[in-house]
């Protein structure tokens, strides 16, 4: 996908991204910590770790397309090095809201889940959650720099 309506489409889709991934992460990071609300999001977070996994390599692509018609400056050869690396960050989420709904159905079903194994499961979501927040902090704040700084003004 190279442009949408006229406009690049990854300018579109780094919007979704920027979005869903926090969205993602604190969902997460709230069902794993707190029970209640776990009974009530853990699917919607499944649901929502699943799109942000399809979506990301979608703009990573049309990120490469559009660097492409641009050319290489090195502030856009930044953007798009960290915008690769956030395929190593989306997927955890994904593996961690996965775990956290396995774990969610065991307790539902009456099987018990240790305090040992729930507490592991709440660590590997904060920390999956916050990596994927930074790492979306890193590639936007360096977007933003690629536009604000006139590199991009087309």
């Amino acid at each position: 996908m190279s442009t949408f309506n006229g406009l690049p489409a990854h300018v579109l889709l780094v919007h979704v991204i920027v979005v869903l991934v926090p969205l993602t992460a604190a969902l997460l990071i709230l069902c794993a910590l707190w029970p209640a609300a776990r009974g009530r999001l853990i699917w919607p977070v499944v649901g929502l770790a699943v799109l942000v996994t399809a979506l990301t390599p979608v703009t990573v692509e049309a990120g490469e397309w559009f660097q492409r018609q641009l050319g290489m400056p090195p502030v856009v050869d930044e953007h798009a090095r960290l915008g690769h690396q956030m395929l190593y960050f989306v997927p955890p989420l994904l593996i961690s809201a996965v775990v956290l709904a396995f774990a969610h159905l065991r307790q539902e079903r009456g099987k018990a889940v240790g305090r040992a194994a729930v507490a592991v499961i709440a660590l590997l979501a904060i920390a999956t959650g916050a990596a994927a927040v930074w790492q979306t902090y890193r590639v936007g704040d360096s977007g933003a720099h690629a536009v604000w700084n006139g590199v991009l003004n087309h």
